[in-house]
């Protein structure tokens, strides 16, 4: 049997017959609306406003928020994102996903902490792809280290008017130029984490402003920006969950986009080897198949080998997020895993492929340049490793 994207899937005894179908369902949509553009739009550095709209309306924006909001509950638990997540990366366009599920880690701080006036009016506009919200952590003097840093946000009350002063700035922030919000972290007490606080930012308002960072390696088609906050006036009514708290908010989402990264990368480095393989028994070298060299045999194996292992642990993650008895470190060293796969696969694949993955529209190529950002984005190889060693006690 030959390996392709589907074969080299371990069957999942969690699936059911509704997931296939829907699975069904989303390929069809990729392979009509996304497979046939994906290149062209990465090319063009953005994707159209009308994809957004078609993909509401298949439901790929509203799964997991609630109905009453637009959202897609019923019926809908965790497998149904993986199956959105490995479909998505069949295109070898990671930013074509970036910049349309995005809004997935800027979201849920509002759905799950926000106001009842901030969930109508915001969770809607998103669901239905007419608005993007985008998540504010990174800062240009201290990364990721959310307990450190630096933008503020101070209390004042001003002609009866409580509001947030809000000054600083974030970088490296996914679909910052499109978006109408910003869901960030703000420093509203003392030191370190417990002075921290999540804030919804109005992109719109006095103060605020935003440039596009310079051109990337990967994820072209989805933009990337360095937000400026002056003096920008934000309503009190606009805390997501308790002042000082913003750690509780933040770290509720970071296991959910470290998943869809895991996710993600095992379809990539299956993509890989089902172009490896595809070229392999079509290529002839020395007067055979470069299938038939046992070299090449053996690339393929190792990079079945690590898909297989990949896989494994994240049915056996997903069960556990979905019981609620997943621990952070155990995901972040599975993204570790996951990074390092595909890597190893966009390697090899290159390899096998030789010059013909050196040209630009060939779907390992892309996903070659976009290793890092995958190993670097919702915490680094380093980060996730010595978050493990510090969970287990070390």
């Amino acid at each position: 049997m030959s390996l392709d994207f589907d074969s080299a899937r371990l069957k999942n005894p969690y699936l059911t017959p509704e997931h296939e179908e829907y699975r069904s369902q989303i390929r069809r949509f990729v392979e009509r609306e996304i497979m046939p553009f994906a290149a062209e739009w990465d090319e063009a550095g953005q994707i159209p406003d009308e994809i957004r709209i078609k993909a509401a309306e298949m439901g790929l924006l509203g799964m997991g928020y609630p109905e009453e909001y637009g959202g897609i509950t019923e019926g809908i638990d965790l497998w149904y994102n993986n199956i959105v997540g490995e479909e998505l990366s069949r295109t070898g366009v990671g930013g074509f996903t970036a910049a349309l599920l995005g809004f997935s880690i800027g979201l849920p701080p509002v759905s799950n902490f926000g106001s009842e006036a901030l969930k109508q009016e915001i969770i809607p506009a998103v669901v239905s792809g007419h608005k993007v919200i985008c998540l504010g952590l990174t800062e240009p003097d201290v990364g990721s280290d959310l307990a450190n840093l630096k933008t503020t946000a101070k209390r004042v009350t001003e002609g009866g008017r409580e509001y947030y002063l809000v000054n600083g700035s974030k970088t490296f922030i996914t679909g910052g130029m499109r978006s109408s919000w910003i869901t960030t972290a703000v420093r509203t007490g003392g030191e370190g984490g417990a002075g921290v606080s999540a804030l919804l930012i109005p992109m719109d308002l006095e103060g605020v402003s935003r440039t596009q960072l310079a051109r990337k390696q990967g994820w072209w088609c989805s933009d990337t920006a360095t937000i400026y906050f002056d003096n920008v006036k934000v309503p009190v009514e606009n805390l997501l969950g308790e002042e000082n708290q913003g750690f509780k908010v933040f770290l509720n989402n970071l296991n959910a986009e470290r998943m869809s990264m895991i996710v993600q990368m095992e379809a990539y480095s299956r993509v890989c080897l089902e172009e490896a393989v595809n070229w392999a028994q079509q290529r002839k070298t020395f007067g055979k198949r470069l299938a038939d060299h046992q070299v090449i045999r053996h690339k393929i194996a190792e990079m079945k080998q690590r898909i297989n292992a990949c896989q494994a642990m994240i049915i056996h993650s997903t069960r556990e997020v979905m019981e609620g008895t997943a621990k952070p470190a155990d995901i972040g060293l599975l993204k570790v895993m996951c990074s390092q796969t595909m890597e190893f696969c966009a390697r090899e694949a290159s390899q096998i492929l030789g010059g013909a993955c050196y040209l630009r529209d060939n779907r390992v190529e892309r996903i070659y340049r976009e290793v890092r950002v995958q190993a670097i984005g919702g915490g680094s190889e380093e980060i996730m490793r010595d978050l493990a060693s510090r969970e287990y006690g070390l």
